[in-house]
């Protein structure tokens, strides 16, 4: 016996799917790839001295809404990232409002506040005439570093010239980063926000640092960071003062 199918069962088949397409022929129109293959097969049809015009139009169409729907997906991601960060930075500043003496809020910088921002390194920095009468970063549990005049501002450009930003986002070497103290050799990128703590008052430095080379960099946004130095200030200048 022959497993061939016969020639009436072929032209069953064909009536069969015929009318399920005119019954709906959005089976066939939702199906891309299907409708790839028939194109394609009408290209074909026609030979290569035919252009099809409408099927040109049709590609590029097709390639259009690909590109909006990878432009949808990127900016649908950016906006969550963006929210995670928002609260991320609510989190942190919320944190801040906690401590009731000077000493719980450096604890909590070096604990909960890194924490929550994801850094591996958080070290406030001040400027003091008396920077070497100062106790070791250790001996504050490792946040807070008291240097001589100037520091801040050539710790900020790093040999660069140009006008200091209030926060600065960069990739950098063991070498560079002392500020970190025992981490330095870890650290690979940081923040550094810029603390304006008044008139008459030298200027002070928080910089938050990352093992992640791609943590910070200078091709991200700072208004959160920004918005944090912004609270991280107000907060310092009522202890201090």
């Amino acid at each position: 016996m022959s497993s061939r199918p016969r020639p009436d069962d072929d032209e069953a088949f064909r009536e069969a799917l015929r009318q399920a397409i005119l019954r709906d022929p959005a089976l066939l129109l939702d199906d891309s790839e299907l409708m790839r293959a028939l194109v394609a097969a009408n290209d074909r049809a026609m030979g290569p001295n035919v252009v099809d015009l409408r099927g040109l139009a049709m590609s590029r169409l097709e390639a259009r809404l690909d590109r909006l729907e990878d432009t949808h997906r990127s900016v649908i991601a950016a906006a969550y990232e963006n929210l995670a960060g928002t609260n991320q930075i609510h989190r942190a500043v919320l944190r801040l409002l906690e401590p009731a003496t000077f000493g719980e809020f450096l604890q909590d910088l070096g604990g909960d506040v890194a924490a929550i921002l994801r850094v591996e390194s958080l070290r406030l920095v001040l400027e003091s005439a008396q920077a070497a009468e100062a106790p070791p970063p250790e001996r504050t549990g490792g946040v807070l570093a008291v240097e001589e005049p100037g520091f801040v501002e050539a710790y900020l450009r790093m040999g660069r010239t140009g006008p200091i930003r209030s926060v600065t986002l960069r990739q950098i070497r063991p070498e560079d980063g002392r500020v970190h103290g025992e981490r330095a050799a870890d650290i690979r990128s940081e923040a550094c926000l810029r603390l304006d703590l008044g008139e008459g008052v030298r200027p002070a430095m928080l910089v938050l640092g990352s093992e992640d080379p791609h943590h910070f960099s200078p091709q991200q946004g700072t208004d959160l960071l920004g918005f944090f130095a912004g609270v991280f200030e107000r907060t310092l200048r009522r202890w201090l003062g």
